[in-house]
């Protein structure tokens, strides 16, 4: 059974190129009076500069009962469908067919009246949903309860912080029982124990046979909470599949691989007075790599410069994962002890024995400083993916499901 059929979605939008200037009346005749011809000649010389395309030609179905992840970078047309979906603005072309009730909760606090208090936003949000009161009275006190501001609930929202705002407009959004629920983003406010009861409620209105459509750049709450994806690229939808695949796309397409060089358009925090111009991964035998396989070792070789002499130059590799976090950290003055002092730069090089992780994509960040004062650092300099490898004599993977890293171990049976 189809919960939601879009065919077609396009949304442009006109913008202008420059702000005009205050018009006087003989002005606002004139160009009324010629404005045809403008358009007609901007037509007929394919000018349409001043139009860009949020969606374009996007197409797809949605099972009833289906947990749907939207992913791609920012402008991509994550927030601009869902607002179509959710009958908040009208496509160009195309249209979409929602067969069921939509609950949506795209911004925090959609819906909500700032004079009103919690509790009479929950009826007029309800009301909005299409509730009927008894509905309402039925889940008020749970909507409360997992809300979690119950002190506060006879106080006007305008008074709440935006953490407050967004537990009230998911615990609503959550707990009357729409069959769509459209949610964009909520899990970017309120703290971790929060966020992941967030992630509990959704997966439990998904085990409920309801259809869930979630947009997030959290690429762990959505493995563990899709198990198909859909990847928009500039408007279009460029995969859909199962979750691990077209996140690992994602994340292939966004990283910076194997070496980099660092210039003035890099993003970084100092590097005024000493910096790092350069980084390439090697393979154990000094190749250069993009990728790595499990288990195996990994060089890092920085190149970096400075205008002045480090007494006690520090240099630190921190490793993470958008899936998982960060992983591990080295640091010169932990792992190695005293560095020489530098006088102008050069290179100095990380050997990573063991990189006993899943397959996945990586990234690197790397900070320089002199003593505790830091001079330098670029958050993920570079992109590496560890790729499968068959680390044990059977020949089979470990479950990237059940773990993050892996050890290499043996069994002994002893049995009677």
């Amino acid at each position: 059974m189809i919960a939601i059929h879009a065919e077609g979605l396009t949304k442009q939008y006109r913008i202008e190129a420059r702000r005009e200037k205050y018009a006087t009346l003989r002005d606002t005749l004139v160009n009324t009076m010629s404005a045809p011809i403008k358009r007609l000649r901007a037509h007929s010389n394919g000018a349409h500069d001043n139009v860009v395309y949020a969606l374009k030609d996007v197409s797809f179905e949605v099972k009833h009962g289906e947990v749907l992840g939207i992913i791609g970078r920012n402008g991509a047309g994550k927030s601009t469908l869902l607002k179509i979906l959710s009958s908040i603005t009208e496509p160009t072309a195309g249209y979409v067919d929602v067969y069921g009730r939509v609950g949506s909760l795209l911004e925090v606090g959609t819906g909500f009246h700032p004079e009103l208090s919690g509790r009479e936003n929950i009826y007029l949000n309800g009301a909005i949903l299409g509730m009927r009161r008894a509905e309402i009275d039925r889940k008020f006190d749970e909507i409360v309860a997992f809300s979690e501001i119950e002190p506060f609930i006879e106080t006007p929202v305008k008074h709440y912080s935006s953490g407050m705002y967004m537990r009230l407009a998911f615990a609503v959004a959550a707990h009357l029982e729409p069959e769509i629920l459209i949610v964009d983003e909520v899990l970017a406010v309120g703290d971790a124990a929060f966020q992941q009861k967030c992630l509990g409620k959704m997966d439990d209105v998904a085990q409920k046979g309801r259809t869930v459509l979630f947009v997030s750049h959290n690429m762990t709450a959505m493995q563990t909470l899709c198990q198909r994806v859909m990847l928009l690229e500039k408007g279009r939808v460029v995969e859909d599949g199962d979750a691990t695949t077209v996140i690992q796309r994602y994340l292939q397409s966004d990283a910076r691989q194997g070496e980099m060089i660092f210039d003035d358009e890099t993003v970084r925090t100092g590097g005024k007075t000493a910096r790092f111009t350069a980084i390439r991964l090697m393979d154990e035998e000094g190749r250069p790599v993009s990728s790595v396989p499990m288990g195996k070792g990994l060089i890092v070789e920085m190149q970096f410069m400075s205008e002045r002499r480090l007494s006690s130059p520090n240099f630190s590799v921190r490793l993470h994962s958008p899936l998982i976090g960060d992983i591990a950290a080295w640091r010169t003055q932990e792992t190695h002890g005293a560095m020489p002092p530098v006088h102008s730069g050069g290179t100095v090089s990380l050997h990573i024995d063991d990189l006993n992780l899943m397959p996945g994509m990586y990234y690197l960040t790397l900070s320089l400083s002199d003593g505790n004062e830091q001079l330098d650092f670029i958050d993920t300099a570079v992109g590496f993916e560890i790729t499968p490898w068959p680390i044990y004599s059977t020949g089979k993977l470990p479950s990237a499901r059940r773990s993050i890293i892996f050890t290499r171990c043996s069994w002994q049976p002893a049995y009677t």
